[in-house]
């Protein structure tokens, strides 16, 4: 627990004062270690009310990386569900 609280304040440090490919690599690695990270959501959330602009690239979306990391979410979810990781004591 206080290793999850730990990452969510660093998360919000680095979305506050880190480039944002820092932040999208803890949030990923956030969402990979512990089950349902949804902090990332809502830090995602937060760096677009902060730091968001419409872009041409991105269909004019402003909330392109509080959508990204919802379907980064769901889509690890469901494969962390999918795939069994054996344990190295059956295989010795």
């Amino acid at each position: 627990m206080i290793l999850r609280i730990f990452l969510s304040f660093i998360l919000l440090l680095s979305i506050l004062f880190m480039p944002f490919w820092v932040s999208a690599l803890l949030a990923l690695a956030g969402m990979i270690y512990f089950s349902f990270f949804v902090e990332a959501i809502f830090l995602f959330f937060l760096s677009d009310l902060l730091y968001g602009v419409e872009e041409i690239r991105f269909s004019y979306m402003v909330f392109f990386s509080f959508v990204t990391s919802i379907l980064f979410l769901v889509v690890l979810e469901f494969l962390k569900r999918k795939v069994r990781f054996i344990p190295d004591s059956i295989i010795k």
